[in-house]
C-alpha cells in the first residue's frame, strides 16, 4: 500500500482489490449428489487438478471456556466417506485442544479463491482412538513430531536457544525410536450436522446449498445469496 493509496483510506483500497476475477467453474445444485462428501471431494479435487495451493487447509474454529471464538488454519487428514466425517489432527493439550475437550463442537471452513469456492462444515468433534492416534502421529515430519513431544505449543517463548535445544533433543528421541508416539496426540473427526457449498459468481448472484443430516440421510436447500 504506497502513498496515495493511504490517502485515499484503507476502505477505498480494499474495495479496489478484484475479486472473482474468474473464469469461475458453474455449479447446478440440481445435479449435486444426495450427500455432501461426494461433492466435496469433487471440489477438492478440482482444486487439486488446477494446482490450487495447499487444496487440502482449512480454518477450524473453535470456542473456548469462556464463549469466545477462536480459529486457526490446519490441515485436513482424511474424509471417512462411510461415516461423513472429516479429520484433522493436533495436540490434546493444546488450546485448540482444550476447547475441544470442553465444548467438542466446531465448524471448518474450506475456501479455494481461485474458483471462487467455499465450502462450510457444522458439527460434533470426537476423539479418535488410541490406535487411530498413534497412527496417525508417525506420518509427521521428524520436526512436526518432535514439537509435539515437547507439549508447550502456543506457550510464551522467552529463548530462542532453550527452545532449539529442546527439539535437538526431542529428535535425538525420535532417531533412537522412530516408532515413538506422543500419547496426547489426537486424531479427531468432525461429523457435520450441516455442510454448506458456495460458489461464487461475477455479478455477485452467488450459488449456495446447505446439507442438514436427519435421521433418514441428508436433505438439501437452496440458499439465497
Amino acid at each position: 500500500m504506497d502513498d496515495g493509496e493511504r490517502g485515499g483510506g484503507v476502505r477505498a483500497w480494499l474495495r479496489g482489490i478484484e475479486v472473482f476475477a474468474g473464469p469461475l467453474p458453474g455449479f447446478a445444485p440440481e445435479r449435486a449428489p444426495a450427500d455432501p462428501v461426494r461433492l466435496f471431494l469433487s471440489w477438492l479435487s478440482d482444486a487439486v487438478a488446477d494446482g490450487l495451493r495447499d487444496p487440502h487447509a482449512m480454518t477450524l474454529s473453535t470456542v473456548d471456556e469462556a464463549g469466545d471464538p477462536d480459529a486457526r488454519v490446519v490441515i485436513l487428514k482424511d474424509v471417512d466417506v462411510d461415516a461423513a466425517g472429516w479429520r484433522f489432527a493436533g495436540h490434546a493439550f493444546s488450546p485448540k485442544g482444550h476447547q475441544l475437550a470442553v465444548h467438542p463442537r466446531a465448524a471448518l471452513t474450506f475456501y479455494w479463491p481461485e474458483h471462487g469456492r467455499q465450502v462450510r462444515l457444522r458439527g460434533p468433534v470426537t476423539p479418535g482412538s488410541a490406535r487411530d492416534n498413534a497412527a496417525d502421529f508417525p506420518a509427521r515430519s521428524a520436526t512436526a513430531r518432535a514439537g509435539a513431544l515437547l507439549g508447550r505449543q502456543s506457550q510464551y517463548l522467552a529463548d530462542t536457544g532453550e527452545r532449539d535445544q529442546a527439539l535437538e533433543k526431542a529428535l535425538g528421541l525420535i532417531g533412537k525410536d522412530p516408532s515413538l508416539v506422543d500419547s496426547a496426540w489426537t486424531l479427531y473427526t468432525l461429523a457435520p450436522v450441516e455442510a454448506e457449498f458456495w460458489q461464487a459468481a461475477a455479478d455477485r448472484v452467488h450459488t449456495r446449498l446447505r446439507y442438514e443430516r436427519t435421521v433418514n440421510g441428508w436433505s438439501r436447500f437452496r440458499l439465497w445469496s
